[in-house]
């Protein structure tokens, strides 16, 4: 027989309405763009990315980003880890917001997903 305390039913019904909870409560505090979506391609309309890097994180037009694909590694059991392909470059045209700035592609096939840093002078 298994005994539900108040604190074991409590425990487990907060665990239930994460999952639900969770994106509305990270998009409202701003956890959505600084730990999930931060340095992401977001989007590349007619070759023109979009990238989640704007005004808050010091974004300025004319800076050139590095651009990013990560791939997973087979293992032998799933993935053994991820490996970083520089796959080309993209400098800033305008800050969109805070959060968000346009690009144009200076080298490389830049897709929705890939990751950018900006380069070390």
């Amino acid at each position: 027989m298994h005994i539900v305390t108040k604190r074991t039913l409590a425990a487990a019904l907060i665990m239930l309405a994460l999952p639900v909870g969770l994106p509305a409560a990270a998009t409202a505090a701003g956890i959505g763009h600084t730990f999930i979506m931060r340095g992401s391609v977001v989007d590349v309309t007619d070759g023109k990315p979009t990238i989640c890097v704007g005004k808050a994180d010091g974004a300025k037009v004319g800076q050139t980003l590095e651009v990013i694909r990560m791939t997973s590694l087979p293992g032998t059991r799933g993935y053994s880890g991820f490996r970083r392909e520089n796959i080309g470059q993209i400098r800033i045209t305008a800050i969109v917001d805070d959060h968000f700035a346009t690009a144009a592609v200076v080298k490389g096939d830049v897709e929705k997903h890939d990751i950018v840093e900006l380069r070390k002078n």
